[in-house]
């Protein structure tokens, strides 16, 4: 299924530089178990965004939206999200 993907985080520190938004979005092919693995991992894994972008240390608050582009039998998954306070420090796990 075709899903594309809306990314914003905000308060951010990507290779030492502070930005305040940064508004990332993008379509990728990906099978329905790849969809709700991927939102689990959202919702479940603390510093998810740190673990996954390189030179980013730091993510105030961030939000991810997953948006079927194609029919399907089942309905859309929606807005995945906020991320409040994960991933404060790259070194933090809990």
């Amino acid at each position: 299924m075709k899903v594309k993907f809306t990314l914003s985080m905000d308060d951010l520190i990507v290779s030492g530089k502070h930005y305040d938004q940064v508004v990332l979005d993008w379509e990728e092919e990906m099978q329905e178990e790849e969809v709700l693995s991927l939102s689990q991992s959202w919702i479940s894994t603390q510093n998810f965004l740190i673990n996954r972008m390189n030179g980013l240390s730091r993510v105030g608050e961030s939000s991810l939206t997953i948006e079927p582009l194609e029919k399907t039998d089942q309905p859309p998954k929606g807005k995945i999200g906020p991320e409040r306070n994960r991933g404060k420090s790259a070194g933090r796990n809990k």
